[in-house]
């Protein structure tokens, strides 16, 4: 009996010193009986759970630290540990979620342990928090995810949808959407959106956005992150109220940048976050910095193909645009030189006004590429006056009718009679030439032009409208690119040098100005132009 009893005596005094080294131990050790209530807490449970020793001892510990959803699923096990059934978890390690004193949610490491004590078992879990630890790897598998995504992918919009998709998968977002501006129509698009498996969307997928507006806008606009910790609390946009009908609760958002402007945004929604602020955000910013990088990577190799396109189109323009009226222009003079003593005065002059016609139209290209070059370069400098649009229009018009009345078509024009605005004439004449000459040029005979316009006290909004051949769908985006002509146009070879709404955007953009075209309209096409009514003196120079 004396090796029992001193074994007995050496565990007793064992057991004393286990207790003294648990409770100063950093690793938190919780002790159960089969009841669930807490027996020991020592000093690691309260820094990692959050609880203090004297407010848990005696308490459900599935009350204290497991998630709702899973505490019938503890004490059922507990009852058949308790009741002497197999313990299948016990000495194995386990990957669990533990719920904090102030609420959130994070992962846990945990061992548990039994012992037979006169009182009844005792149930030991030895726990820590793994938060950093499965953060790290995830945060890797991401980065991971994003950079294999971007360098596989075939184009930019595969490398959006990938990127999407590696941060709402491995991040565990419920909502991940990839924004990107387009310049040329003053917008934010969505480039790609992954959304978790069930999560309804409803008016919260937008696809388009006016710079400014929404988290996306908000990001764009001050080049910054963004963090909104409860959307439905946010009343700055409609989409954070959106996004709270559908169960999202909080937002951040990054920048995406290359060489210091800011291209778009990358914006995560979710129903909890378990990530501090500042770590998130600095993730969330590097993987939009590899996108940023990307996409620079991209547009430089799309510009040396923009660049050869353009080239082949100003050849074009050349044999074709340049190389016709020239003929024209060599044909008649040869012709007058040879025969001028045939023909009678009527023919002669007739032969003079074909010369002219057709020097009038080298004229015309020449004057556009010059014009062109002088104000995309911002050498030519807008001399703004006080103006009347009314009156321009109303000349622009005049100018188009006689054409008009040959194609047997109604030119309509319904605008105030005095819209005052602070512009150049000359070049807001311009627009007017422009855009009416287009509307005349692409509707058949017997159309009808109609040119409207409205004033609010801040702008002016003014619309040339038709209801000619339209631009076909897939042509649109290109429209105020440099030579390029609607496919519409080149099938019924209309002539045309595809500068004029490069020209026309660029004069209003001077002025502080948007043009757009209306997808509403199902016939015809309209441009709808928007001018403040004050701009800027600085713009003059």
């Amino acid at each position: 009996m004396q090796p029992a009893a001193e074994s007995a005596r050496c565990d007793n005094r064992m057991i004393t010193d286990a207790q003294q080294v648990l409770a100063v131990a950093p690793l938190a050790y919780v002790a159960i009986d089969a009841a669930g209530d807490v027996v020991a807490w020592n000093r690691g449970a309260r820094d990692v759970f959050g609880h203090r020793g004297d407010e848990v001892c005696g308490r459900d510990l599935a009350d204290l630290i497991i998630p709702p959803r899973f505490r019938p699923a503890h004490r059922a096990a507990l009852a058949r540990l308790a009741a002497g059934g197999p313990g299948t978890v016990l000495g194995k390690r386990l990957n669990l979620f533990a719920v904090h004193a102030d609420g959130h949610e994070f992962p846990i490491e945990m061992v548990l342990a039994a012992t037979s004590e006169p009182g009844g078992p005792l149930f030991h879990a030895f726990a820590q928090d793994v938060t950093i630890a499965q953060r790290v790897s995830r945060f890797a598998a991401v980065e991971a995810a994003v950079a294999r995504g971007l360098i596989e992918a075939g184009s930019s919009h595969a490398a959006a949808a990938r990127v999407a998709e590696a941060v709402g998968a491995n991040m565990g977002w419920k909502v991940t959407e990839l924004w990107l501006a387009d310049d040329d129509r003053r917008l934010l698009c969505c480039t790609a959106r992954h959304a978790a498996t069930g999560q309804r969307l409803g008016a919260f997928a937008v696809d388009e956005l006016e710079l400014g507006v929404g988290l996306p806008g908000r990001v764009h606009q001050r080049a910054g992150a963004v963090w909104i910790p409860d959307l439905a609390a946010d009343k700055v946009s409609f989409r954070s109220r959106a996004a709270a009908t559908i169960g999202l609760h909080v937002a951040v958002g990054v920048p995406v940048s290359a060489a210091g402007h800011a291209l778009g945004a990358l914006c995560v929604y979710g129903d909890h976050i378990e990530d501090p602020e500042d770590t998130l955000t600095a993730l969330l910013a590097g993987i939009a910095a590899q996108v940023g990088q990307y996409l620079e990577r991209r547009r430089s190799e799309e510009l040396a193909v923009e660049l050869a396109r353009t080239r082949n189109e100003f050849l074009a323009l050349v044999t074709h645009e340049i190389r016709n009226p020239l003929a024209v222009i060599t044909a008649a003079t040869s012709l007058l030189d040879e025969d001028l003593e045939t023909f009678t005065v009527t023919e002669q002059r007739e032969q003079l006004r074909t010369i002219a016609r057709s020097a009038q139209r080298l004229s015309v290209i020449a004057e556009d590429l010059l014009d062109l070059a002088r104000l995309e370069s911002g050498n030519l400098a807008l001399q703004l006056a006080d103006t009347n649009l009314t009156a321009i229009i109303h000349e622009a018009v005049q100018a188009v009718r006689p054409t008009a009345e040959d194609k047997r078509q109604t030119v309509r024009v319904d605008v105030p009679e005095n819209i005052e605005v602070y512009a150049d004439p000359y070049r807001i004449r311009q627009v007017a030439d422009n855009l009416l000459s287009n509307a005349v040029k692409y509707t058949p005979g017997g159309g009808t032009i109609t040119v409207t316009a409205a004033v609010t006290p801040t702008d002016i909004t003014w619309t040339v409208a038709d209801d000619g051949i339209g631009i076909p769908a897939a042509d649109r985006p290109h429209l105020f690119r440099r030579f390029y002509r609607a496919s519409s146009a080149v099938e019924r070879r209309i002539p045309g040098t595809g500068l004029g709404l490069v020209i026309t955007r660029t004069i209003v953009e001077r002025h502080r100005g948007t043009i757009t075209l209306d997808d509403t309209i199902t016939r015809g096409t309209a441009f709808v132009v928007r001018l403040p009514i004050a701009a800027p003196p600085a713009e003059n120079g």
